[in-house]
């Protein structure tokens, strides 16, 4: 018995240390609460334009190439001023999908565009952004960080109406 009083007196200073601490760090997760959880994690300038496939083949494959060293890229991407969200509506999976130059590339890096969009779903800005403008992360062709702070989304898709 004299060897359980220290044990004791032990838990009962952890249990205490353990029940403190947890209002703190509860008050330090991000409120969702606020009717614009979005925004407040995304708390960035979220563009969207639209153009051709066709005619942005060139950038497409260029980005697709990269796509090995944008992921790591994504994967340390906690703050973005600008996300632009470039919609292929002629690459849109209605459309027939990607022209054979793109679907090409694709093919050549099908697991790391896979690798990629798990990469955007678990990034918790990159994907609300895309869920901003109704964008799967399956329909992410590739990414392109253009600059510090920018961000360039391709997506096989049409925007929103």
């Amino acid at each position: 018995m004299a060897n359980t009083r220290p044990f004791a007196k032990c838990s009962s200073v952890v249990a205490a240390a353990l029940f403190l601490a947890t209002p703190q760090a509860a008050s330090a997760a991000q409120p969702l609460d606020n009717g614009r959880p979005a925004a407040a994690i995304v708390d960035s300038d979220v563009r969207q334009e639209e153009a051709l496939a066709r005619t942005e083949a060139g950038k497409v494959i260029t980005a697709i190439d990269r796509t090995r060293d944008n992921i790591g890229t994504v994967r340390k991407t906690t703050k973005l001023d600008r996300v632009d969200i470039v919609f292929l509506t002629d690459a849109a999976r209605s459309e027939g999908g990607p022209p054979p130059a793109i679907e090409n590339k694709m093919k050549q890096h099908q697991e790391d565009v896979a690798e990629l969009r798990q990469e955007i779903e678990a990034n918790a800005l990159l994907f609300n952004a895309i869920d901003s403008r109704r964008v799967q992360a399956e329909d992410v062709l590739a990414v392109e960080f253009d600059n510090p702070g920018k961000v360039v989304i391709y997506a096989a898709a049409k925007p929103p109406r």
